[in-house]
């Protein structure tokens, strides 16, 4: 059996015992356990950046193979077609999209510079796992120079409908770039559907079952492969000791108030400001829990070179002082709001003691924060999981409380429900999400994934992958 060679944007720090991200987590433990190489950025960004200045690093098993980039090709590929076409468009955000031909040929060119690097090193029997949107051209380049390898593709974040998705510029060659690979993953059922749609509308494959595609003379899977957690670890990173914390909750205990919890990048995927305006509406809805229920918002600094993202974490300070100073009194906040990054084993602490957990983007992949929660949670006073319907974990967590993050009213009222919730109902809740988070675990999303890319048929000839494009045709002949 070959080895493993993964390949998404960033690489991670392979002697780190804690990866930090559902990617990397991923990522680490499916090299450690069989060896091989990661690819990606190393998230510098010089000059002189190009592919004969890859650095290669070696830790135990695994070896790690970077690239940096220029300030170009950071502006264009990165921030520019990954994070102002891509991103808001997969998240159902076109009036966020700001397509240029400028992105779209340095998003193409980056992939071809990743190609370039990852050739030299490739053995004939390895297995490339290739991760999420920024990569979705890189098998057509490969291909190009001649790899025959198995390919995979999975996407990390959703998948749109069929109009959002032939609404962005080039989706037909962005469509034939994913032709490429062997086996193309995604997160959800509901994902997979909106694909197979699209080629159904948009292209000439041949279905030959739900899930096996005939395109060119080649045979191409796809599949859904939900992105799990190691419950366990997270679990015992909740019971480790912090004076500080274990002092809170007692205080809150004593003082009988709550804490509900949400823990996201800032991102206006997430629903940040909906959710605050929820807990606002739960405070004038219920009077008697001021002075009682306290709001807790993490949100990490993310992409802050992007406009739509200084927008957001403006709107955010201001919805925060607007809230507390219309409820707080001397001894009483109702919201905290958290800009910078917590580390992951005060974070697992922090849900441990929070009563609700709210987890409502208004449109993601998976959402493993959802997943966290639930595995901080003590079985014999656990919290209550209140996630968006349009988070890809809904199929999976159906004992959460799901609603409409675009619903006001319907996410106060969860929170008033999940306030008032008697123990028994809480623990059965617990019981059910706590053993399919276990079950479906990150190590059976990267068993399952790999199994089915090593299955899959190799025998048809690989085409060179899709031409080159002019960038000077107008997008809406693709």
């Amino acid at each position: 059996m070959g080895r493993l060679v993964a390949v998404s944007n960033r690489t991670g720090d392979l002697g780190r015992k804690t990866q930090t991200g559902g990617l990397a987590v991923g990522i680490v433990d499916a090299l450690k356990s069989s060896g091989g190489m990661w690819v990606g950025w190393s998230g510098e960004v010089a000059d002189d950046a190009d592919a004969s200045n890859a650095q290669l690093e070696t830790y135990e098993n695994v070896t790690s193979l970077t690239v940096s980039l220029s300030v170009q090709e950071h502006e264009n590929y990165y921030l520019g077609f990954a994070n102002k076409v891509l991103w808001p468009s997969f998240h159902y955000r076109l009036d966020l999209m700001d397509y240029r031909t400028e992105f779209a040929k340095c998003y193409a060119a980056v992939n071809r510079k990743f190609a370039d690097t990852i050739l030299p090193h490739l053995r004939n029997d390895d297995l490339i796992w290739v991760h999420d949107y920024h990569l979705i051209p890189l098998a057509s380049e490969l291909r190009r120079q001649g790899s025959a390898h198995r390919i995979g593709f999975f996407l990390h974040i959703p998948f749109p409908s069929v109009d959002v998705f032939s609404a962005v510029p080039r989706h037909g060659w962005l469509r034939e770039c994913l032709l490429q690979y062997d086996l193309i993953g995604f997160q959800t059922k509901n994902d997979v559907q909106n694909f197979c749609r699209y080629l159904k509308e948009h292209s000439e494959a041949k279905f030959l079952s739900p899930n096996l595609i005939k395109w060119k003379g080649r045979m191409i899977s796809i599949g859904n492969f939900p992105i799990g957690i190691d419950a366990g670890r997270f679990s015992a990173m909740s019971h480790e000791s912090d004076d500080g914390i274990e002092f809170e909750r007692t205080r809150r205990s004593r003082l009988k108030r709550f804490q509900v919890i949400s823990a996201d990048r800032l991102d206006y995927s997430k629903g940040l400001p909906q959710r605050m305006k929820a807990f606002r509406k739960f405070l004038d809805s219920y009077p008697e829990y001021l002075g009682r229920a306290e709001y807790l918002q993490i949100a990490s600094p993310s992409r802050e070179d992007v406009t739509a993202y200084a927008d957001i974490r403006a709107e955010l300070e201001q919805l925060t002082g607007a809230v507390n100073g219309k409820y707080a009194d001397f001894n009483w906040a109702p919201i905290q709001y958290i800009n910078r990054n917590i580390p992951r084993e005060k974070l697992a602490l922090l849900f441990r003691c929070s009563l609700i957990g709210l987890i409502t983007p208004l449109r993601d992949g998976m959402n493993l924060v959802a997943k966290e929660y639930i595995a901080a949670q003590d079985a014999e006073d656990p919290g209550i999981l209140i996630l968006s319907k349009f988070a890809g974990a809904a199929e999976e967590l159906e004992d959460a409380l799901i609603v409409n993050p675009y619903d006001t009213n319907e996410v106060a009222q969860a929170i008033r429900r999940a306030a008032i919730m008697p123990m028994e109902e809480r623990r059965t809740r617990y019981g059910n999400l706590i053993s399919q988070i276990s079950d479906h675990d990150a190590q059976l999303w990267q068993d399952e994934y790999l199994a089915a890319l090593r299955s899959v048929q190799t025998d048809a000839p690989r085409s060179a992958g899709p031409s080159r494009q002019n960038w000077n045709v107008p997008s809406s002949r693709h």
